[in-house]
């Protein structure tokens, strides 16, 4: 949620972030008016408020006729107090709607545009170069005895999989090693729930405009998370944080219903219905937040360089930001049999905006309670598999093992399983 105190000083911020998104900046206005006549109703409410507290004096020391006056005023002036306050909470329900359909105004320096806009800010390694026509990770993965579709749709419909033999094993060693370096760069290891009630789904931004993405269950009121970004942000919903930063890494399943993607990446594990990852989280001091960011976006970097796979960093452009983010960095990697690069992570500042819909604050100098930032950042997925896959093929169907996810697999190579 935008802070209103902001809007108030420098509306053109928000009308510039609107435009930069493709979104309507005319809503600027309407927050604008909502806010003033709320404001307004809840001065005449406080006004009467104090009358009719004062007006009570004058009722008891009154007697005969002009006490029968004074009751008769004092009804009114009960009604009028009533009305007064439904008037203030009916545009202040108005208001609070409208802004919860805001996004996030974007920092400074966001490429605007829309998906296609973002900017590539680095290239990291030089994609392979084979002697041989390269298969895909679907192709390796089933030769390896790694990765089962059909029986994943059998069982489950399509986008579902099993991650067989050494497909589960990689899985386990990537998301270990991840681990692992998110525990030795201070994160505190979570293991969290993957059902969230509504509060904590909206607070983070994700029944917007991406609602349809995501899973519900109906009887129970309850929604399957898409990243534990969600349950990370909502871990500290309506509590005063007493240390800043704090930063877990959680590993979690992750459901999403991939909803209007029909016909995208339907081969293999590239955009599937579940999957698992490690995300990083961090409660900050706002004033900390950009370093923060750029620190997220290394930590991801450092793990990318430990799997030995070519990548880019974008930064994404505003109008494929989402909701919360005010700025988002993605590492997409080579995917040899694609000829492009795949987005395998991203790392967002969501600033104060999720802070102020969960009620996440911290005490500032002074001892006042402020919203304090959050920001999330992958730090390996499932998909990753597609890419360790494809990029360290080699011509008889084998994969070499990245030297990092050697302790886990106890091997240097993956070799191809006899049928």
């Amino acid at each position: 949620m935008i802070d209103l105190r902001a809007l108030r000083e420098d509306p053109e911020r928000l009308r510039a972030s609107q435009r930069a998104r493709g979104e309507d900046d005319g809503v600027v206005d309407r927050l604008i008016d909502l806010d003033g006549r709320r404001r307004s109703a809840l001065t005449s409410f406080e006004t009467l408020r104090a009358e009719q507290k004062s007006f009570g004096k004058s009722v008891s020391r009154a007697s005969g006729d002009e006490r029968e006056k004074l009751l008769a005023r004092a009804k009114e002036l009960s009604q009028e107090v009533k009305d007064a306050e439904a008037a203030a909470d009916r545009l202040g329900e108005e208001l609070d709607a409208l802004l919860k359909a805001v996004p996030n105004v974007i920092e400074d320096g966001v490429p605007p545009g829309g998906e296609q806009d973002f900017v590539v800010l680095e290239h990291v390694g030089k994609p392979a170069e084979f002697d041989f026509t390269p298969k895909d990770h679907l192709e390796l993965g089933e030769a390896l005895g790694a990765i089962d579709m059909e029986r994943g749709a059998k069982v489950s419909g399509a986008r579902f999989y099993y991650l067989t033999g050494v497909g589960a094993r990689l899985q386990y060693a990537l998301l270990n090693l991840a681990m692992e370096q998110a525990v030795s760069n201070g994160f505190v290891p979570m293991y969290p729930p993957v059902l969230v009630k509504p509060d904590a789904m909206e607070g983070t931004g994700f029944l917007g405009a991406h609602s349809a993405e995501v899973y519900h269950l109906q009887e129970d009121d309850l929604y399957l998370v898409g990243t534990s970004e969600v349950p990370l942000a909502a871990y500290h919903m309506n509590e005063i944080i007493d240390a800043l930063p704090r930063r877990y890494a959680a590993w979690s399943s992750c459901f999403r219903r991939e909803a209007g993607s029909y016909g995208k990446d339907t081969r293999g594990i590239i955009r599937v219905h579940q999957f698992d990852k490690i995300e990083m989280f961090s409660y900050c001091d706002p004033a900390d937040a950009h370093e923060e960011h750029l620190r997220l976006l290394e930590w991801e970097k450092e793990m990318l360089a430990k799997v030995e796979i070519p990548y880019r960093v974008i930064d994404v452009a505003a109008g494929d930001l989402g909701a919360s983010a005010a700025r988002k960095y993605d590492c997409e990697a080579w995917v040899p049999s694609q000829g492009t690069y795949r987005e395998v992570t991203s790392t967002s500042n969501c600033t104060e905006f999720q802070a102020r819909r969960l009620s996440v604050r911290y005490k500032d100098e002074g001892g006042k309670n402020q919203p304090v930032a959050t920001l999330n950042g992958t730090l390996a997925t499932t998909r990753w598999m597609v890419a360790i896959l494809e990029n360290h093929q080699r011509a008889d169907g084998s994969v070499r093992v990245p030297e990092a996810l050697r302790k886990f697999l106890g091997t240097d190579v993956l070799e191809p399983v006899a049928r």
